[in-house]
């Protein structure tokens, strides 16, 4: 049944269209997974600490950021600069290498990059 949905589609889209569109759909299917592998607690850890550190400037829930970055858009193949970001500062935003510990800003990531659960 697949085989004859995906040939439909290539004869509709032609062959180079339907190579990007699988290749597409499969970096999506990726992130996803990727997105995916954070447990929970993990998670709820980090949205605890965002709400205590992180909500007077990135706004509650990362909802309505008045100035700072929007972390709903911040990239999330980018770990290392979200890393130096949190423990270095950057630019307006406070070096935090002092209160929080490398296992919080990874829980801090992972709640960046999974998000609230009512979000999808």
């Amino acid at each position: 049944m697949k085989s004859v949905v995906f040939d439909a589609v290539r004869r509709c889209i032609g062959p180079l269209r339907f190579v990007v569109a699988l290749g597409l759909a499969a970096l999506c299917t990726i992130a996803a997974a990727d997105d995916a592998k954070f447990p929970p607690d993990e998670i709820a850890k980090g949205a605890a600490l965002f709400a205590k550190n992180c909500a007077t400037c990135h706004g509650t829930r990362m909802r309505n950021p008045q100035w700072a970055i929007n972390l709903k858009e911040f990239p999330h193949d980018a770990h290392d600069r979200f890393v130096d970001s949190v423990t270095y500062g950057k630019r307006n935003m406070p070096s935090w290498e002092d209160v929080l510990k490398p296992d919080e800003i990874e829980a801090l990531w992972s709640y960046v990059v999974a998000g609230e659960p009512a979000d999808e």
